[in-house]
């Protein structure tokens, strides 16, 4: 796939995503507009819309059975939940987040918690009401985001993360951090996708396959940027991970090391999606994009 081709491709889906979001969510003048206002604020940011990207995009591999747009909205309702509740004072203490101020800069500490909560809940929400005659698919996807949500791997792996401001951490236990707190979110939205087509077992195995090295893949790319680059580049605070003394990848690894797993993990997910009957051109090209960051 060329640049044009996979820019072209990639607005489409970024510009199916806005639009579903601005459909799907409460309007700013829902009272109590503040809230609503602070959660649309949080979202509408220059944001990559990696996750909604990846629901459309595995959607589109196999012949659909439902709408994707209200889960690829769904996923971002919850990632953006997370990272307002990541800046917090009480967690990384961040001013920045996609090029903006964080939602607890912009307006209040107690307003970022509630938007936070209001979007976690709006997502289920959205699952629910959106594929509610289609109980299977909408099963499917609840259980699928509730998963990748909870305290086994997000919440649980922002948990291990803060316990690592404390301890220097094994190899295992940064794997755990990265796996849960990042990676998992990343696979959920590849099989949401594709939960909605008429895929089978075999083929779900092989794309959570790809979204674990893939979504590894990423935040080994987000440790060493982070070590690397400034804010502007960024589009939020840089060397947060340094100021708070996190237990990152580079840490443990280098920059070297680190660079070189994220191609090695890259190199895996790109090659058991060509393994797949189908026509997974455009994932692979953004994996391979997404690497490049690096660069």
């Amino acid at each position: 796939m060329n640049d044009l081709e996979f820019k072209s491709m990639l607005d489409h889906y970024s510009e199916l995503a806005r639009n579903g979001i601005n459909r799907y969510l409460p309007t700013a003048n829902d009272r109590p507009p503040r809230l609503h206002e602070a959660m649309r604020y949080s979202l509408e940011g220059s944001g990559k819309l990696i996750r909604p990207v990846l629901v459309l995009a595995g959607n589109s591999i196999f012949p659909t059975l439902a709408d994707p747009i209200p889960a690829a909205v769904a996923v971002e309702c919850l990632h953006t939940y997370s990272l307002i509740h990541d800046d917090l004072p009480s967690m990384d203490d961040s001013d920045l987040r996609r090029g903006r101020a964080t939602c607890h800069v912009q307006y209040d500490e107690a307003t970022a918690v509630l938007a936070g909560d209001a979007l976690l809940t709006h997502a289920f929400w959205l699952l629910a009401d959106s594929y509610q005659d289609l109980p299977e698919i909408a099963t499917s996807l609840i259980h699928e985001l509730g998963d990748a949500a909870g305290s086994r791997k997000l919440i649980g792996g922002q948990m291990e993360d803060i316990l690592g401001e404390e301890n220097n951490y094994t190899a295992e236990q940064i794997n755990f951090i990265h796996l849960n707190k990042t990676a998992a979110l990343l696979t959920s939205s590849l099989m949401m996708g594709v939960y909605m087509t008429m895929a089978n077992q075999a083929i779900y195995h092989s794309i959570r396959t790809v979204g674990h090295n893939f979504g590894l893949a990423y935040q080994i790319i987000d440790d060493v940027l982070d070590a690397t680059s400034d804010s502007s580049t960024l589009g939020k605070t840089a060397r947060a991970d340094i100021v708070n003394e996190k237990n990152t990848y580079v840490k443990l690894h280098g920059l070297d090391h680190s660079r070189a797993k994220a191609k090695e993990l890259t190199g895996a997910a790109i090659e058991h999606l060509a393994q797949l009957d189908a026509d997974t051109t455009f994932i692979e090209t953004l994996i391979h994009r997404l690497e490049f960051r690096l660069k």
